[in-house]
């Protein structure tokens, strides 16, 4: 393989380079195909390279890319409409990664805590919790160690525990503006929030006067067989954000609001590149497929079909339970294998992740098959087989 050091190193990467991609499948550049399982990190909602997506981003290259954020262009203008159609929310503002989305939500409730809750300004967050490597959205995850990694960081992001309400109650001050959380906390291990939980927090939220804040940028877009996770949950949350797979592969993240909380002044927010009519005519092909009704069910029956195989293989080897929602699920291995397992996989022609060394982390496209499922079920069998792994 030839020399990668003109790349800087932020993670270990295998002797790989794809060189294509077919919707469930990646190819690398000796002709190897790989049943994708990943997709980027759930950010291929329809696949590799769908001709839908790759289409709308032909035709928009070709009539206009790049105008500004200084003035209108259509398929903002059209993907806005959708989405504030789809949800319970009134406007949007586009931007590209799922970090600089929650990043803008933080800044939109700290103005709304300066304008309307004198000056109330803490975010309270959640232990595992995972919201982007910007500064601030770092100073927000509740991963170890991320608040100080790159100190001084950004105050205001005191910590609760995950569906344990009386540890939000306990933090609430008059400096509160508002509570972000994942209705599934993906980076922790596909954690979901109790439906419970969730009503206790929407009322105390009511109650205190605080915004509530999810971050759907794994959850969202029809992941996990809703348009929105929260919607499964009961939430009416006051401001949302989405990323990967609303883009359909092309970077675009996107922050919405109630209108009610939509209080920037002029110059408080903005982007070079964001809301351009490129990622978000690609971003209107895929949410045109992925929130269409019929789809979404489509999804929830895969999530079945996967599940219960995942299921019948963890009972055939002792492992643990199975756990997500829609094409978001985890299976925990109850043993510390996960790397080499990934890393079998791989050489099997497999992608899977492994965000904890006990835990598989499977996000498929959302149009994945019946025969991808079930070969990808065969393929994951012969490499837990080759390692020996088996019920004691």
């Amino acid at each position: 393989m030839e020399s990668t050091d003109s790349l800087m190193a932020i993670t270990p990467r295998p002797e790989l380079v794809f060189a294509r991609g077919e919707g469930g499948w990646l190819f690398d550049e000796r002709g190897q195909r790989y049943l994708d399982w990943v997709q980027g990190w759930a950010v291929n909602c329809l696949g590799h390279s769908p001709a839908i997506v790759a289409d709308a981003i032909a035709a928009q290259a070709a009539t206009l890319i790049n105008p500004s954020p200084s003035f209108y262009n259509r398929p903002a203008l059209e993907l806005a409409k959708l989405l504030t159609a789809k949800s319970a929310f009134d406007q949007v503002f586009f931007a590209n990664s799922g970090a600089e989305a929650n990043e803008g939500a933080i800044k939109l409730a700290r103005k709304w805590g300066q304008k309307h809750k004198g000056g109330a300004y803490e975010i309270i967050t959640f232990a595992d919790a995972f919201h982007g490597r910007t500064l601030a959205t770092m100073s927000a995850c509740g991963k170890p160690g991320w608040d100080r990694l790159f100190a001084p960081q950004v105050e205001g992001f005191p910590k609760a525990r995950f569906n344990d309400i009386a540890s939000v109650e306990a933090l609430v001050s008059e400096r509160t503006v508002a509570v972000m959380i994942e209705p599934i906390q993906g980076e922790a291990g596909v954690i979901p929030a109790r439906r419970a939980f969730a009503d206790a927090l929407q009322r105390l939220c009511r109650e205190r006067g605080l915004l509530l804040i999810v971050d759907e940028v794994q959850t969202g877009c029809g992941r996990t067989g809703m348009a929105f996770a929260h919607e499964a949950l009961g939430l009416e949350p006051d401001i949302m954000t989405l990323g990967k797979g609303l883009g359909g592969g092309l970077p675009l993240s996107a922050l919405l609001a109630k209108k009610e909380v939509c209080c920037f002044d002029y110059g408080d927010q903005g982007g070079t590149f964001c809301g351009n009519p490129l990622a978000c005519a690609a971003g209107l092909a895929a949410m045109r497929a992925v929130l269409d009704e019929d789809f979404l069910a489509a999804v929830r029956a895969r999530s079945e079909t996967l599940r219960a195989g995942l299921s019948r293989l963890s009972a055939s080897r002792g492992f643990g339970e199975v756990r997500g929602s829609g094409l978001l699920l985890a299976l925990d291995l109850k043993r510390e294998v996960a790397a080499e397992l990934v890393s079998r996989a791989r050489d099997a022609g497999l992608l899977l992740n492994a965000p904890r060394p006990h835990l598989l982390r499977l996000m498929p496209a959302l149009n994945i098959s019946d025969a991808e499922i079930a070969e990808g079920l065969a393929l994951l069998e012969r490499v837990l087989d080759g390692m020996a792994l088996k019920a004691a």
